[in-house]
């Protein structure tokens, strides 16, 4: 059932409340941080709402008329009621301003977030995070469904119905166990002659193949995989077992390759820079804990 028209809105009514207690509407407005020609002119156009005369004004204050205290006994009820709820309301924010979901992709997750969280827990250790992995296009489908209140994927923009903002920077590398003939190489691969080798790739939807397939699109585009794996974990096992070339992030090998468990094969005027971004719905700005991680991405991480 909707409101008739004629019941006047909270403010006006905690005005009124405030006019009965301390005989004034000058103190009542003061109370109520507003000007007396707003008080007045509130009053009046309550008055007109009701159709009745709410105040008996005298030089020396107002006070309700025999009307104004009906409607002061019934609006007492509805104040405190519209107080409560509103207490309810910061109840139920302050325990939603107190978790974040956090939905990212797994070479955000693994190689970046957990310095981002650890400076987050230093400035907010009342938040509690939970952290969901997944490829870059399931992430934005979380987003988008309101799953997650920040995401986090790779690739060159943010995806259909994302407002995002680039967080880090990253680049894609070709690499092999050191046994594979491409390690003894001494000239750079060509674009063309990595689009024709069956690689182990991540899955279709990730950032990783998503960044591959583009660059190499202008050769033909990647040949059908020899494996396809869903972490970099697996594809880092799989090199290091002789599967055949990997492409992933240059953050997942740096101990690989700092102890030659792994060799970086260099490719020839290819372009496989890719940007992270956090991403969240278009019109809807993170706040909260959302908005305090986002901005702790774009500060040195400090060790734990």
């Amino acid at each position: 059932m909707s409101l008739s028209p004629r019941v006047p809105d909270i403010r006006a009514l905690e005005l009124l409340l405030a006019v009965d207690r301390l005989g004034s509407v000058g103190r009542a407005a003061a109370e109520l941080g507003v000007s007396q020609p707003a008080a007045s002119a509130r009053i009046r156009g309550m008055e007109r709402q009701i159709g009745v005369g709410l105040l008996e004004r005298s030089p020396r204050g107002s006070r309700p008329t025999e009307a104004g205290l009906l409607v002061v006994g019934w609006a007492r009820g509805v104040v405190e009621a519209a107080q409560a709820l509103d207490a309810g309301i910061d109840a139920l924010r302050g325990r939603r301003d107190a978790r974040l979901v956090v939905v990212a992709s797994l070479t955000v997750a693994e190689y970046l977030m957990p310095g981002w969280l650890l400076a987050l827990n230093r400035v907010s250790p009342e938040t509690a995070v939970t952290l969901r992995t997944a490829n870059s296009a399931d992430v934005a489908a979380h987003v988008l469904a309101g799953d997650a209140d920040l995401g986090f994927v790779e690739g060159p923009g943010a995806p259909a119905g994302l407002a995002g903002a680039v967080v880090a920077s990253d680049r894609l590398v070709v690499v092999v166990a050191p046994e594979h003939p491409w390690a003894r190489r001494r000239a750079p691969l060509t674009a063309a002659e990595l689009a024709a080798t069956p690689l182990v790739l991540r899955e279709h939807g990730s950032g990783t193949r998503d960044v591959l397939d583009r660059a190499l699109a202008p050769y033909g585009g990647t040949a059908p995989p020899r494996l396809e794996l869903a972490s970099s974990t697996a594809l880092k096992a799989a090199a290091m077992t002789g599967a055949g070339p990997v492409c992933l992030s240059e953050l997942a090998v740096v101990e690989e390759l700092s102890t030659r468990r792994l060799v970086e094969v260099r490719v020839e005027g290819l372009d496989l820079q890719r940007p992270l971004r956090a991403v969240w719905p278009v019109g809807r700005r993170p706040a909260g804990p959302a908005r305090l991680l986002l901005g702790l991405t774009r500060e040195p991480v400090r060790p734990g």
